[in-house]
């Protein structure tokens, strides 16, 4: 027989330790990088926090703006990884159905 109060219980500790997952996804630090000529440092939920650019980079405009969205997308993949891990770690490996997610 289900007991619908230790279900509750669960449920509640699962949001919890989302929750902390999120604050924490908040303040930590990723970053991407194109050609090692650019630098993006991004927090957990995709908020550009710097970008590094070298001398080499500012020589060519096109260059240098391919290099910045490339370096974006890396740290934004490597954001995906940590929410992903994070979240997966939060809810004890539970899988959420697809096209299901939590907000960060």
């Amino acid at each position: 027989m289900v007991n619908i109060t230790k279900l509750v219980q669960q449920a509640k500790e699962m949001q919890e330790k989302v929750a902390k997952a999120q604050e924490e996804l908040a303040t930590t630090i990723v970053t991407g990088s194109a050609g090692g000529l650019v630098t993006v440092k991004m927090n957990g939920r995709k908020y550009v926090e710097s970008i590094e650019i070298s001398d080499e980079a500012i020589k060519d405009k096109e260059e240098l703006s391919d290099l910045i969205v490339a370096a974006c997308r890396d740290a934004a993949e490597e954001a995906d990884a940590l929410t992903e891990k994070r979240l997966t770690d939060s809810t004890g490996g539970f899988k959420l159905p697809p096209g299901v997610s939590f907000p960060v």
